[in-house]
């Protein structure tokens, strides 16, 4: 898993807001699905920057997710 700051590169992501998340709440999670990563960051401060992961890491993160 690596931190990145932002897209510099002027790349347009489809970036998804988990279903657990709301505009009232704390919990604001978005993905994107990139070439060959995931990214993951906080939809409050989306300029903040992003977590980036395999697709491999992703699959095996989400069960852990979904149980909690």
């Amino acid at each position: 898993m690596t931190l990145a700051p932002p897209d510099g590169t002027g790349s347009k992501l489809e970036w998804i807001k988990s279903s657990y998340s709301s505009d009232d709440g704390p919990s604001c999670v978005e993905m994107a699905k990139g070439p060959a990563q995931i990214l993951i960051r906080d939809s409050k401060d989306p300029h903040r920057g992003h977590l980036t992961v395999t697709p491999t890491t992703w699959a095996t993160f989400l069960p852990y997710a979904s149980d909690h």
